[in-house]
C-alpha cells in the first residue's frame, strides 16, 4: 500500500514540473519593435538644355557641340543642318541633336598638283578628280574652295593609314600648286620648292580644319604617306617641321629621343642590316606608325618606295629609300612618341 501511494505521489510530482515548464515556454514574449529606415527619395537631377537651333531665312544651323571632345564627338554643324523632307510628313527637331555622333572628316591630306594654276582649276573642277581646297601661287590672299567639306572629294584614290582605307571617305584634301619633281642625270628625283606665301596660306587653312574637326597629329599626312608605292606628294620640299614648330600642325620627332636611338643604329645597323629578322622589324614599324605595308622580311620595291615617303615626310635631307641609321632611329621616335592607343 506505502508502496502504490509513492508511485501515485511521484507520477503527481512530474505530471506537475511538465506542465509549469509547458507554461513557462508557451507564456507569451512581446517583441520589440524593429525601426524601418524612411525611404531614401531621390530628386531627379534636371537635364541641361539644349542649346537651341537657329533658323535663318528657314535653313537651320546648330553651332554648339554638346557631346565629348576627349572621345572625338562632335554634335556640331558647320554649315546648315541637311534634312529629308518626306511627303506628307513634318519632320521636326523636338530631340535634336543626338549625342552618339561625330564628324566624318577625320583626316587632313596634303597635296601638289604637278600643273600651274590654270590648269590645276581646270583638272580639279572637271570629272575624274577633285579637292577641297585649292592653294594656288598666285601671291594673292585667295583660296579656292571646289568641294563642300560635307562631301567625298576624289583625292586620295586607293589608300591607306593605320586601320583606315579608302580615306577619300574621312578626309578633306589640300591640292596646292606646284610642278612636282624633274629627274636629273642620275635619275635622281629633284623637287620644287613651294612658295612662302602658299606655305603661309596653307599653315592658316590647315589649323582652322584641325581645329575645327579636332583632327590628331597623327592624321595630318601627305598623298605619299597613304599611297606610298604610287604617289611622291607633296614631296620632300613641303616643310612639314615648320607646321609643326611654327602652327602646331602634324607630326615630329624629339630630337633626344631620335638620338638615343641613333646612337645605338650606327653600330648595330651594318651587321644585320640584310638580316631577314631586322628587315621584318623594320617593315613592322612602318606598319606601326601608320603605313600600308606587307611584311615580307626582304628589302622589296614596296618597302624601298614606303621608306622613301617616310624620308620625303620626316627625313627629307636624303629621300633614296634605303634604310640607314638615321632613318630608323627617326622611325623608333616617332613610334614611341606617337604610339598607336
Amino acid at each position: 500500500m506505502r508502496k502504490t501511494l509513492y508511485i501515485i505521489g511521484l507520477s503527481t510530482l512530474v505530471f506537475s514540473c511538465t506542465s509549469q515548464k509547458n507554461v513557462k515556454k508557451n507564456t507569451y514574449q512581446p517583441k520589440t519593435p524593429v525601426a524601418q529606415p524612411k525611404p531614401v527619395v531621390k530628386t531627379p537631377t534636371p537635364e541641361a538644355p539644349k542649346p537651341k537651333i537657329v533658323s535663318d531665312h528657314g535653313v537651320d544651323f546648330f553651332t554648339t557641340n554638346i557631346a565629348d571632345p576627349t572621345k572625338n564627338d562632335n554634335t556640331a554643324s558647320y554649315g546648315s543642318i541637311v534634312s529629308a523632307k518626306p511627303a506628307g510628313y513634318k519632320v521636326v527637331k523636338t530631340y535634336f541633336p543626338a549625342m552618339a555622333q561625330n564628324f566624318r572628316q577625320r583626316y587632313l591630306i596634303m597635296h601638289y598638283t604637278v600643273l600651274p594654276d590654270d590648269k590645276s582649276i581646270t583638272v580639279l573642277t572637271q570629272p575624274g578628280v577633285s579637292a577641297h581646297y585649292l592653294v594656288n601661287n598666285t601671291g594673292d590672299n585667295e583660296i579656292y574652295q571646289l568641294v563642300d567639306e560635307n562631301k567625298r572629294a576624289y583625292h586620295a584614290g586607293v589608300s591607306s593609314w593605320r586601320a583606315d582605307k579608302n580615306l577619300n571617305d574621312t578626309s578633306i584634301g589640300i591640292e596646292i600648286v606646284n610642278p612636282g619633281f624633274t629627274t636629273d642625270a642620275s635619275g635622281k628625283r629633284v623637287f620644287v620648292p613651294f612658295s612662302d606665301a602658299q606655305i603661309r596660306k596653307v599653315a592658316a587653312l590647315a589649323k582652322d580644319i584641325v581645329t575645327r574637326y579636332q583632327i590628331p597629329a597623327t592624321n595630318v599626312i601627305g598623298h605619299a604617306d597613304i599611297a606610298p608605292t604610287r604617289k611622291q606628294d607633296p614631296g620632300p620640299m613641303f616643310p612639314w617641321k615648320r607646321l609643326y614648330d611654327e602652327y602646331q600642325i602634324g607630326m615630329w620627332y624629339d630630337e633626344a629621343t631620335k638620338q638615343n636611338y641613333f646612337d645605338l643604329a650606327q653600330t648595330e645597323l651594318p651587321a644585320k642590316y640584310n638580316d631577314t629578322t631586322f628587315i621584318f622589324s623594320v617593315q613592322t614599324a612602318l606598319q606601326k606608325f601608320g603605313y600600308g605595308i606587307e611584311l615580307s622580311g626582304t628589302w622589296d620595291d614596296a618597302t624601298k618606295k614606303t621608306i622613301e615617303a617616310f624620308q620625303y615626310h620626316f627625313r627629307p635631307q636624303n629621300y633614296d629609300g634605303i634604310m640607314d641609321a638615321e632613318t630608323w632611329a627617326i622611325l623608333q621616335a616617332l613610334n614611341v612618341k606617337y604610339s598607336v592607343k
